[in-house]
């Protein structure tokens, strides 16, 4: 019998129609995707709770899903905006209902949100492309979550928002010099939610495509000196992604297999499936 998820889609109609445009699915669609490649025995449904009217599940109807998976967004939480407190009140009912739930950067920013955590704009700037140097705390050496993860690594990144204050009820995994809190463990309401600021579900064509559409940022805030140099960036990492054994552009990106090996990269995701969605639907059957 496949798993069955649900995929909650965080960005507003237009911010997933321009992701579409330059990468070829929306979030949602391309972190079903992610899924599917690793479980090919799954079904994904999409929410879209950003958008005015949407059929969202309350907590009985997501006692259907094996599993709830949380996308990135280009919305800040602490605008207090209906795209935004749908989606808080949504993870209010994945906490009521249970059901093992997984998010990414926006992802685990509604998490603590809903479960009383406290998301700012980074005092420290803009963590963007890759989040270096993520180090497991004592508990996130210990935790399933970060399971085959080594004592530092590097992951896909992309936020200018970070958890500021962990919800009561939360375990800090792991952090870095740019966040305190890079992955989690947040239980709340009888449910209990994984999520990571970082992005193990974007491969490096989906990093190259965000970055091709805010040029004007990146020069603005310093990353790259002009224009050019951002289209060279992103060209780049493009010839990486469509040949990982570029050592010159690995080398020049600083990247290794922890973000250019597909199975190491996607690993906390992998350590969601096998570690809560499987045990949690075998233990429904046997109810």
């Amino acid at each position: 019998m496949p798993l069955r998820l649900l995929v909650v889609e965080g960005n507003v109609r237009a911010a997933r129609e321009a992701h579409a445009s330059s990468y070829g699915l929306t979030p949602a669609e391309s972190y079903a995707s992610v899924l599917h490649g690793i479980e090919p025995a799954v079904v994904c449904d999409i929410a879209l709770p950003a958008d005015e009217g949407a059929n969202l599940p309350d907590p009985s109807g997501l006692e259907g899903y094996d599993g709830v998976v949380l996308t990135g967004s280009a919305l800040h939480i602490y605008e207090d905006q209906p795209a935004v407190r749908r989606q808080v009140e949504l993870m209010r009912a994945v906490y009521a209902s249970g059901t093992p739930a997984f998010g990414s950067c926006w992802g685990i920013q509604v998490g603590a949100v809903a479960a009383g955590g406290d998301v700012r704009r980074n005092p420290r700037g803009r963590e963007i492309g890759f989040a270096r140097e993520i180090v497991p705390s004592e508990a996130g050496r210990a935790h399933p979550l970060l399971a085959g993860r080594p004592r530092a690594y590097t992951a896909p990144a992309i936020h200018l928002d970070t958890v500021l204050t962990a919800p009561p009820g939360a375990t800090v995994l792991a952090s870095n010099a740019m966040s305190d809190v890079q992955a989690a463990e947040i239980g709340h309401e009888g449910g209990l939610f994984w999520g990571v600021q970082y992005h193990p579900e974007f491969d490096l064509a989906e990093v190259a495509a965000i970055l091709g559409r805010m040029p004007e940022v990146l020069v603005g805030e310093g990353f790259c000196p002009s224009l050019e140099a951002v289209f060279e960036h992103v060209a780049d990492l493009r010839a990486l992604h469509a040949d990982p054994g570029r050592t010159d552009l690995a080398w020049r990106f600083g990247l290794d297999a922890q973000v250019l090996d597909p199975a190491l990269r996607l690993t906390e995701i992998r350590n969601f499936l096998e570690h809560r969605v499987k045990p949690h639907r075998s233990a429904r059957g046997r109810e």
